[in-house]
């Protein structure tokens, strides 16, 4: 491969439902650029669950295709894939227009240059009026039908170029090319204020000033050109060749500056070991060139530079700013790191990625593999950065943190096929508190008597609730106890509080006032006294109304309008309270509200089943509640 100037190069991220045909749209752009290429083309629907980069080399232009997955448990590679690329091809299926894919895609790329590709347009379940109309209602006086379908008899016959003559049409076909190329002139016009005089003087414009008028809008995003085409039937993927670059503009960055980009994706290969993905913002890479880990303050030595086509590397001496290249083996590199030629260059902005949505409990099925299992997991953060792996101290359980079900699955199969390493998956345990509501005033006496040294520790102590974790004082009068001991009657204290009396669960919110007591001169002891504190505990936590504690979690969900009364409701069921609601972009509203944790473990499945996939969520801790009574008594009885 040889090497291209910014000039000469187009990043192009492609997005768009899952079944929709963005891969075989690349596969196709892929054959269309190399016509000795056979293609692999599939009518069943692809499932991309991974980021994929296809470099095609096209007459004097390189196009760097990113491939996303179209379902939004992905969503962390489109994320990805869109902070590398300066234009988007939406492909929307002609036979369903409005997917939830499609809208999500639509969400994303807003302020991005933006191509649409309406996909299985000779499909006899086409829908090509309820697309465009689709389009129209989303983007108004933007959408431009550059390659429109032809239909004899409801049945697809060819494509029309904006640009061709229309003679050959007929009846609604021809109004429709007539009435789009003036929206289209009118839309090229306002890009400039003396084009803009020459077309309303009635003048013609020429070739140069649409080309250039279409560059601009299209970056300004006044303009979204419209493609229509089978990648069943190679119809249209040339012409979507030609439209990336006749009307995308080029990045205008400096290929002569000292070199700097950016990591946007990791991949973790058992043979190849870690590759990254570079999109490079300035200056040029090449082979055995020495750089900055900028984030990490590390030295690194670049072996080789690759290029990837047709799914293999394919090895580069070098590459200029605008290109996207993976390097190997550079283990301080992650996701969203400045790698350049100075130490102290500055950094890129990092990428943001949604937090995960769901959790499961992690269960190696040979308890062998247990560090093998959380070193690989470790392994693959790396790879995807909207996974979390976190270990509950509490529960004991190995958590893992996805974006939903089919996420965390392709994890878990990913784990078997990549690494030989068998999990399953449980739900998670709740980590529960107890504290008390009233008071109480107890005595604990240890004494033993067994020959020899015997053991004597006797306390008296007050317990009431507190709004700190643990209070602990002493109101000691004379010598009733040494204060030497009263280190021990706390520590006693705090060991005891491990395990409360309801059901196990450590306890929280307690005050202790040691007022009295009473000791032996021989046959007291520091662990005498512990053991005191820890019997007076017990009855003090049983005689001040011992009660049982929830997590709350704090839940920011976005939802579209038409699906408010149904999630109200929903939380509602879930025991949650309404804290309070805002209008946000695009026709949704931000829910606010709190819910016991135990109600939200599934959240994210029925947030999508509610809302047709339309909804998501944040949560974050945001404290402890008292269970109600009927469920406090199924939990004490359970753990029993």
């Amino acid at each position: 491969m040889k090497i291209y100037d910014s000039k000469n190069l187009r990043n192009v991220a492609v997005l768009g439902h899952s079944g929709s045909g963005k891969s075989n749209l690349m596969e196709m752009m892929s054959h269309t650029a190399n016509i000795n290429k056979i293609a692999k083309l599939s009518d069943k629907e692809h499932t991309t669950n991974q980021l994929s980069l296809n470099a095609v080399e096209f007459g004097d232009y390189k196009y760097n295709f990113l491939d996303t997955p179209g379902s939004f448990d992905f969503s962390g590679d489109v994320i990805s894939a869109l902070s590398a690329c300066n234009t988007a091809i939406i492909v929307v299926d002609a036979t369903d227009p409005l997917q939830v894919g499609t809208e999500k895609a639509l969400e994303l790329t807003e302020g991005l240059p933006k191509i649409m590709f309406i996909n299985k347009i000779d499909d006899e379940k086409a829908r090509y009026k309820d697309v465009i109309e689709m389009l129209n209602n989303k983007f108004p006086n933007k959408i431009v039908p550059m390659i429109s379908p032809i239909f004899n008899d409801k049945k697809f016959v060819g494509l029309h170029n904006i640009f061709e003559n229309v003679d050959d049409l007929e009846g609604e076909f021809k109004e429709q090319a007539i009435a789009v190329k003036e929206a289209l002139m009118e839309l090229v016009a306002e890009t400039d204020d003396d084009i803009l005089d020459k077309y309303f003087s009635g003048e013609e414009l020429t070739k140069e000033e649409i080309l250039n008028g279409l560059r601009i809008g299209i970056q300004r995003g006044d303009i979204i050109p419209v493609i229509s085409g089978s990648t069943i039937n190679n119809v249209g993927t040339k012409e979507m060749m030609e439209a990336i670059t006749d009307y995308i503009a080029p990045a205008h960055l400096d290929s002569d500056a000292d070199f700097r980009g950016f990591v946007f994706k990791t991949v973790v290969d058992p043979f190849i070991g870690k590759m990254s993905y570079i999109k490079i913002v300035e200056g040029s890479i090449k082979k055995d060139m020495e750089v900055f880990n900028v984030n990490k303050d590390q030295k690194e030595k670049v072996s080789n530079i690759y290029s990837v086509q047709n799914s293999e590397l394919s090895e580069i001496g070098e590459a200029k700013a605008g290109d996207i290249v993976v390097v190997t083996k550079i283990n301080s590199l992650k996701t969203g790191d400045t790698i350049a030629k100075k130490k102290d260059a500055e950094k890129l902005p990092e990428i943001k990625f949604p937090r995960p949505q769901i959790y499961y409990a992690v269960n190696p099925a040979n308890k062998n593999e247990e560090e093998k299992v959380g070193t690989v997991l470790m392994r693959l953060l790396e790879e995807d950065p909207t996974l979390e792996y976190t270990r509950n101290k509490e529960t004991k359980q190995a958590l893992l943190g996805g974006q939903g079900d089919l996420h965390l699955n392709h994890i878990k199969k990913k784990m078997k096929d990549k690494f030989g390493l068998e999990i399953s998956f449980s739900d998670l345990e709740v980590a529960y508190r107890e504290t008390i509501k009233g008071s109480s005033d107890v005595q604990g006496k240890h004494k033993k008597q067994s020959g020899g040294r015997g053991q004597y520790g006797d306390v008296k102590i007050r317990f009431s609730h507190s709004e700190e974790p643990f209070e602990f004082s002493e109101e000691l009068f004379g010598e009733s106890i040494p204060r030497s001991y009263v280190p021990a009657v706390e520590k006693g204290l705090q060991e005891a509080m491990q395990k409360g009396v309801l059901a196990g669960y450590p306890v929280t919110n307690i005050k202790a006032v040691l007022y009295d007591g009473s000791y032996h001169d021989v046959d007291s002891s520091e662990m005498a006294f512990k053991l005191a504190a820890s019997l007076a505990f017990k009855k003090g936590m049983e005689d001040a109304k011992p009660i049982l504690l929830e997590p709350i979690m704090k839940l920011t969900i976005t939802i579209p309008d038409e699906y408010m009364g149904d999630v109200m409701g929903d939380m509602t069921k879930r025991r949650g309270k309404i804290l309070g609601m805002d209008q946000a972009a695009g026709g949704k509203q931000i829910l606010e509200a709190l819910a016991p944790q135990a109600e939200t473990f599934k959240y994210a499945i029925d947030l999508r089943s509610m809302t047709q996939g339309r909804g998501f969520f944040e949560m974050e801790f945001d404290g402890y509640q008292e269970v109600p009574g009927n469920i406090a008594e199924k939990i004490i009885a359970a753990r029993k």
